[in-house]
């Protein structure tokens, strides 16, 4: 198996290839510029030769009398003595009189594109056996300088690429040096930095650590938010989009653009630690902990989990009327019993008549109380639940009673249970406060008004304290066996009045505490889709 490069390793190979890229292109350039500058070079000395020969008089005179030798001669010693490939120097009519090669002797020149035979000098290229070279003619006038005579021709060859490359090769070995140099000790500088701040790790645990950090977020079943100090979002999985119901593209997004509700803003917005904070979000009550994040004493931001806990407090609410059901039938017995003991004790002592009468006033009083529900109660099952809260009441001594203008109608079956739910709750809370006060009393107003129940439920009790009208609704849903609706209102249930809440804004309701010569809870519950005629 073969080994993979290290994050140093990788960076160093990187450098180097860079760095060789570049040498390549600066040695191209710079061959480039030299072969450049030696064609312009090349080209001034040519044209430098061609002058020098073609202007002195001698030269000038030689060709207006034929001496051919001279020319032949000082052609030969102008070559030599500038190095040139060839001098070629010939009448106006092109033909050769003198030239390093024997063959072009008598023989006329191409001159291509010059107008050296109109008498300006000129420069140009010429192609040779070993490449290019350049060229460079002079025009050769008469004495009294009104005819050119001829011309004379230099060509010089163009170093080759390697010359070039030799000549520039001093200048591109400093250049490799110095290059190699920093690339190589850049190289190293970024990759200890980039090693440091990766914790050491190398790019592919990196990425095998976000892929399984990613699978892990959206595999777990509750909700993850992260924040930063900004209150932007940072991370977010896919039951935290559920249970806060937030658009899938929240990265980057602080909560109120996202219309996050205000009490779970502030829960998950906190400065401090949150530890099981129950906070209410589109129908729901989400348990909420939260820990800000730091790093090497740098704080980062927060994290926090939020829990669904909508449908254990449902199995919650169906335990308490569970326990309500049994502690009403537990009192109607001890009731029943204390009646059966009364009637059988005097029947033993002989009183019959006595005993009579007893029972009589008995279902006299039991008669009187249901015929007032059933009046102000149309639904079988909310008439049926407060008859049954009387016989609560009369075991704790309080007097419950039903409010004169109370008139309910049969409610929908759903809408009914909702109701029984709200009426039982506060109704146990308030038996619990009236039960400790000096006048023991509970009334229950019950009506249907634009389309919503209204439940009003008066108790004697000492009332809310001042400023806990709010939060007695929502500290109960938040502790597990210490209710703080204990303290707040005597003989809460805690969880009974978090449920009322619930249910009420479930439904698009509210449900308010207030104190006027005791406690008063009124519960407002919009009728809905169905209600059904008496």
């Amino acid at each position: 198996m073969t080994r993979r490069l290290s994050l140093a390793g990788q960076l160093l190979a990187l450098q180097v290839v860079i760095v060789c890229v570049v040498l390549v292109g600066v040695a191209a350039v710079t061959v480039a510029q030299s072969t450049l500058r030696a064609e312009e070079v090349e080209g001034r000395r040519a044209l430098e030769v061609a002058e020098t020969l073609a202007n002195p008089r001698t030269t000038r005179e030689a060709m207006a009398v034929g001496l051919l030798d001279y020319i032949r001669v000082a052609a030969e010693i102008s070559r030599s003595n500038s190095g040139s490939e060839d001098v070629v120097v010939a009448l106006a009519d092109r033909t050769v009189l003198a030239s390093a090669y024997p063959g072009l002797l008598g023989e006329p020149l191409d001159i291509g594109a010059s107008r050296v035979l109109e008498g300006r000098s000129w420069v140009g290229d010429a192609e040779v056996e070993d490449g290019h070279a350049a060229v460079a003619m002079a025009p050769v006038y008469s004495p009294r300088g009104d005819e050119v005579l001829g011309f004379v021709s230099v060509l010089r060859p163009y170093p080759s690429v390697l010359g070039g490359l030799a000549a520039a090769a001093p200048n591109l070995l400093t250049y490799l040096g110095l290059a190699s140099a920093l690339g190589i000790g850049g190289s190293l500088l970024v990759a200890r930095r980039v090693k440091r701040q990766t914790l050491g790790l190398e790019p592919a645990e990196i990425a095998g650590l976000v892929e399984h950090r990613d699978a892990m977020l959206h595999g777990i079943r509750e909700g993850v938010v992260g924040l930063d100090l900004r209150g932007r979002v940072t991370l977010v999985n896919d039951e935290a989009i559920r249970l806060l119901r937030i658009p899938g593209a929240a990265l980057g997004r602080t909560l109120e653009d996202l219309g996050v509700a205000e009490e779970v803003r502030a829960a998950l917005l906190s400065t401090g630690v949150e530890r099981d904070r129950a906070v209410g979000s589109a129908g729901r009550v989400l348990v909420v902990n939260r820990l800000p994040l730091t790093s090497r004493g740098r704080p980062l931001g927060s994290v926090a989990t939020l829990r669904d806990r909508t449908e254990l407090l449902e199995l919650r609410h169906e335990l308490e009327l569970t326990r309500h059901v049994t502690d009403t039938l537990r009192a109607q017995a001890h009731e029943f019993d204390n009646r059966l003991h009364t009637i059988a004790g005097l029947i033993e002592l002989g009183e019959a008549e006595e005993a009579v009468r007893f029972v009589h006033r008995v279902s006299s009083s039991r008669s009187e109380f249901g015929a007032a529900v059933t009046d102000a109660v149309r639904d079988p099952a909310l008439a049926a639940l407060l008859i049954a809260k009387a016989s609560q009441a009369a075991e704790l001594g309080v007097d419950l009673r039903v409010a004169p203008d109370s008139a309910l109608p049969v409610l929908s079956p759903e809408l009914s249970t909702d109701v029984a739910t709200v009426v039982g709750n506060l109704v146990d809370n308030a038996l619990d406060a009236a039960s400790g006060a000096v006048e023991r009393w509970v009334e229950v107003g019950l009506g249907l008004v634009d389309d919503e129940v209204d439940v009003v439920v008066r108790d004697s009790g000492p009332g809310v304290p001042p400023g806990m009208e709010a939060e007695v609704f929502r500290r109960g849903v938040s502790t597990k066996g210490h209710s703080t609706d204990d303290a707040a209102v005597p003989g809460g249930r805690g969880i009974g009045l978090s449920l009322v809440h619930l249910v009420c804004t479930r439904r698009g309701g509210e449900v308010t505490a207030s104190s006027a010569g005791g406690s008063v809870f009124t519960a407002r519950i919009p009728v809905g889709p169905a209600l059904v005629d008496a």
